[in-house]
């Protein structure tokens, strides 16, 4: 036959036999539905119908339909192409030779040399077939039986993640087992008398173990143990295992057993329809606190409740100083525990939060630090028509109680306890003139007021009433270069009015003060209203900027503030004591987005620095480097007798494909000593991933001790929905 006629029979056939094939592998749900009443509800859905394309068919006398030359079968989401498909209708059992190719929904696929199914393509035997979950978990067996569509039995199987190459080397790792079933339903793996193989080289027996296939995302079951061994600790070994309770639960216990310590680790989540909680903990019997009980508990959540409010909430508590060093837990020397109730709209924000810290820190008295604080802040704009603007009023209330019942004096706070009523009122409004000069006029008052509790200093009931104004000018200016680069350049100065009266009032919330450019042009620039600056001020800046067409861009600001009288009340690394401040600088780099260059700083009239920070930020596609450095200067007030000058380096880099080495450090530069350091080193394939890693911290005080950390953790990649490295995959050359 031409050619010709070859294509045209091709057309026809995969045009026409669809409908044929149709016909002849759904007869029995056509008369299914042929005798079902119209318009009845049916208690079982009918199976999608099957459909059979190929370059050639035929039927035979005894009703055998034939099917050769790039056969492809549909059933539902299941597709498989082989060679040639027999069809007997009599006894509805498809033979195929292959090789064969069955796609199940994208999740699972079958190759196979030869094969004999029922009509669905879900039951039947297969020889010298494989099994690969998502590309990247496969199981190659002698023999494999597929029974009702739910279970498929694999014999004589070696199952691996690894790339396994024709030249007869062992993959990195694998497991052969005498038979291993397959709940598809259930996405379980079934593995009986199974060994676990290193470079074909036996390591672990097991009997009978279930592991989830890589479609699963949720399974009972045991996860990835590590080894951790420290100073203090000794060698241990941690072994998590992972519970589902119903479809928006779990819990994680991971024993935790060295020479040294018992420890159960605990980690509980749940989702419920409008939010969701975390809760991770310990339970820990050891060697260092004899005869006592140790653990931690931290537990956050979110919700979004009605009227649009959300709750979130985080609490942590441990029972002593030393538990999250010695554990390598969370690096805090507080913590915090905060309730919140919030709501933001356009013009409104409500805020109330309930607050309790815990120090860990030698040098603090629990007693004598703000242990509960409560505070509610509601604020709503408007914009007035008749004199333009916008106005915002704003309601604040705060209390902190300490328990400590020892009177506060001026140098000391003791037990104070503190209670404040803040109210609100502020109006803006700029004006653009044609020259391009931009003036904003802000206009406002505060109304205060103070209840004070076991303090010898100041009276028991206090008000204060706060007014202020303050008239800015701007002019942005730009120029655009010939280069298509752009230039920004902006003067401002502001002139500004504040005044506080002669009331005493405690000043708890306000003691550390952050000069820098983002309250460069407020009237006050202590963190919280319990402080107020008092008098006139001239604020002077300058902001520039330049953007490159090629994507690097730079970025400066400098600026100062003149007082007309001394404000003792800042700290003298503030940089804002005396008539005139410090001079604010901070400038910022940017390469694209492989390196950024941030740094700031206030300079003194003695051209000295009382602070100075530097950080950069390289990153590229092999990569990753982050650095920090930061001095400060001595100042009694904020508890420095001497100078602090710290470096902090963090990196990574990619040495070859699969392997990625990182460093981190912290170094004191005044002491001349590192306080922390650690190396890691990852070796991460399609099969495997191995991870070792050595941290060191060297301070000590008196509930902790210097130590050392060493971790290792290996893990077989394939047996979840998001393993192994999509980045580096061997092949046959690199094994």
């Amino acid at each position: 036959m031409p050619r010709t006629d070859n294509m045209r029979r091709a057309l026809l056939l995969s045009t026409v036999l669809p409908w044929l094939a149709v016909a002849q592998l759904t007869a029995p749900n056509a008369a299914h539905a042929q005798n079902a009443r119209p318009g009845a509800a049916s208690t079982q859905s009918p199976e999608a119908p099957a459909i059979l394309v190929a370059d050639q068919l035929f039927i035979t006398p005894d009703r055998t339909l034939v099917a050769e030359g790039n056969v492809e079968a549909f059933q539902g989401d299941v597709r498989l192409t082989a060679r040639k498909i027999t069809f007997d209708q009599t006894q509805g059992a498809l033979q195929i030779e292959g090789p064969i190719r069955i796609d199940e929904g994208g999740d699972i696929t079958i190759l196979a040399d030869a094969a004999e199914l029922d009509r669905d393509l879900r039951n039947g035997l297969l020889v010298g077939a494989r099994m690969v979950f998502q590309q990247q978990l496969q199981l190659a067996s002698l023999q494999m039986t597929r029974v009702g569509g739910r279970y498929t039995q694999l014999y004589k199987t070696a199952v691996t993640s690894c790339h396994v190459c024709n030249d007869g080397r062992p993959p990195l790792w694998q497991i052969r087992a005498e038979r291993i079933t397959h709940d598809q339903q259930e996405r379980q793996l079934y593995l009986e008398n199974a060994q676990l193989r290193v470079l074909d080289t036996p390591i672990f027996y097991f009997p009978g173990i279930r592991l989830p296939d890589p479609t699963l995302e949720r399974a009972n079951g045991f996860l990835i143990p590590s080894i951790r061994t420290t100073s203090n600790l000794g060698t241990g070994v941690k072994v998590p295992y992972f519970l589902t309770i119903g479809p928006h639960r779990d819990l994680t216990l991971s024993p935790y057993l060295s020479s040294r310590t018992r420890t159960l680790d605990m980690r509980y989540r749940q989702a419920f329809r409008r939010g969701e909680i975390e809760v991770n903990g310990a339970y820990t019997r050891d060697e260092l606190y004899r005869g006592e009980d140790r653990g931690y508990v931290f537990a956050e959540g979110t919700f979004d409740l009605r009227n649009e409010f959300k709750l979130r909430f985080d609490l942590k508590n441990v029972s002593d100083d030393a538990y999250l060093v010695d554990y390598g837990l969370q690096d805090l020397d507080r913590l915090r525990s905060e309730v919140v109730v919030s709501k933001v709209q356009r013009d409104s924000l409500f805020r109330a939060s309930a607050i309790s810290y815990k120090t860990l820190r030698d040098s603090e008295n629990q007693d004598l630090i703000p242990s509960s604080i409560g505070n509610l802040y509601y604020e709503r704009r408007f914009f007035p028509t008749r004199i333009g603007g916008e106005l915002r009023l704003s309601l604040e209330t705060h209390g902190h109680n300490r328990t400590s019942d020892i009177k506060g004096t001026l140098t000391d706070p003791g037990g104070r306890d503190v209670g404040r009523a803040t109210f609100d009122v502020d109006w803006q409004r700029s004006w653009r003139f044609g020259s391009g000069l931009v003036a904003e006029w802000s206009l406002g008052a505060a109304a205060d007021a103070f209840a004070v509790y076991d303090d010898s200093v100041f009276a028991n009931k206090t008000s204060r009433f706060s007014p202020r104004s303050a008239l800015t000018f701007r002019l942005p200016m730009t120029r655009r270069e010939q280069s298509g680069a752009t230039q920004y350049l902006e003067p401002i100065l502001q002139i500004g009015w504040t005044d506080t009266g002669d009331t005493a009032v405690p000043n708890d919330e306000s003691n550390f003060v952050e000069f820098d450019r983002g309250n460069l042009l407020e009237l006050s620039r202590f963190p919280a209203t319990d402080a107020r600056e008092d008098g006139v001020t001239v604020v002077y800046g300058l902001n520039w900027a330049r953007f490159s067409p090629s994507g690097w861009q730079a970025s400066a600001t400098i600026g100062q503030v003149f007082r007309d009288s001394d404000d003792g009340r800042f700290t003298k690394s503030s940089g804002l004591g005396g008539t005139s401040s410090d001079l604010l600088m901070a400038a910022q780099l940017k390469l694209n987005d492989d390196l950024a260059i941030t740094t700031r700083g206030l300079l003194n009239g003695s051209l000295n620095f009382s602070k100075a920070e530097v950080r950069g930020d390289w990153m590229t596609d092999r990569s990753r480097l982050t650095g920090t450095y930061m001095w400060l200067g001595t100042d009694p007030a904020e508890g420095r007798s001497e100078e602090v000058s710290e470096l902090w380096f963090d990196g990574a880099y990619e040495v070859t494909p699969g392997w990625t080495a990182s460093a981190s450090l912290r170094y004191d530069i005044s002491d001349a000593r590192a306080t922390r350091a650690g190396l890691g080193l990852v070796y991460s394939n399609e099969c495997v991933t191995v991870d070792l890693s050595v941290n060191r911290r060297y301070t000590s005080t008196t509930s902790v001790e210097p130590t050392t950390d060493f971790g290792f953790t290996i893990a077989l990649n394939g047996f979840s929905v998001d393993s192994g490295s999509k980045k580096y995959r061997r092949s046959c050359k690199n094994t």
